[in-house]
Order: C-alpha cells, then structure tokens, then sequence
C-alpha cells in the first residue's frame, strides 16, 4: 500500500473502535476520502475490524454506493424517473452521453466525470433533471446539456 494511502487509512482508523458495526461508516469515510475503495485498503480494514477479507468485499460490493475502481471526481446524474422519462429524459442523458463519451456507470479517461442514471431525483415538477455533484439542474434540453457541461469544466 502507497504510504499516502496507508497515512490516510490509519487517520481514519484512528477515530473508530474495532467494532464490526463500523465497518459501513469507515468504508464511507475512505471513499469520500480517496475516491473509491482500493483492494489494499479493504484488507488494511478488514484487519483492523478482525474480519475476513470476504466479509468486506461482500458489504462493498452489496451496496451501490460503493465503487471499487477509481471513478470521475464530478458525478453527472441523469434522472430516468417517470416525469423526466415523459419530457425527454432519454434525450437528455443520450446527449450527456455524447458530450462526455462515456456511458452510466463509466468515467471519463481523465476521471473528471462519472455518469451514473437515478431512478428518481425527486425533482419532478423541474423535469427533465440532471444532477452535477448534487446540484440540479431542471428542464434540461440538449442545448442547455451543452452549456452545464462546458460551464463546469
């Protein structure tokens, strides 16, 4: 493990007991804080929480919020809801698609974006909604698609 990394990780241990209960909020904090959740940092807690490896990668891998590959540093999320699939959302996250050259799931080669779709944004009455590090954006167009993207590079 890089020595950047095995600092970080023992930062965040530090604040936590070796209590398995904690497992979910200390794989939260290492992604916030390196992106994602590298193999070497899954067995260093692992270790630390006296679990079996398997144990760790099962809760990581169960869960969607967790990704496992270096992913974009902007999350671009386009809404597949019911009222934004009715006023064009498929549209909209085809242009999204263009414009960054990726599909859901995927990041930019460069990992400034990450595209991923929502089931609902719960932001209906703006429909169709992306969101861009949590920011939404409403009554999407392809135009407007256009103008966020290159307004937050």
């Amino acid at each position: 493990m890089e020595t950047d990394v095995r600092e970080q990780l023992d930062e965040i241990l530090s604040s936590y007991t070796r209590e398995s209960s904690n497992l979910i909020p200390i794989l939260q904090e290492v992604q916030e804080r390196l992106g994602y959740l590298p193999g070497e940092v899954m067995r260093g807690i692992a270790k630390f929480l006296r679990l079996p490896e398997s144990a760790v990668y099962g809760v990581s891998t169960f869960y969607a919020q967790f990704k496992l590959t270096p992913t974009g540093k902007r999350i671009v999320k386009v809404c597949r809801g019911t009222a934004c699939h009715v006023r064009g959302g498929a549209r909209i996250l085809r242009e999204v698609e263009k414009r960054l050259g990726i599909k859901p799931g995927e990041s930019t080669e460069d990992l400034k974006y990450a595209l991923e779709t929502t089931t609902c944004s719960g932001s209906c009455a703006l429909a169709p909604v992306i969101e861009i590090d949590e920011k939404v954006y409403g009554q999407m167009t392809t135009t407007k698609v256009g103008h966020i993207l290159s307004d937050t590079k």
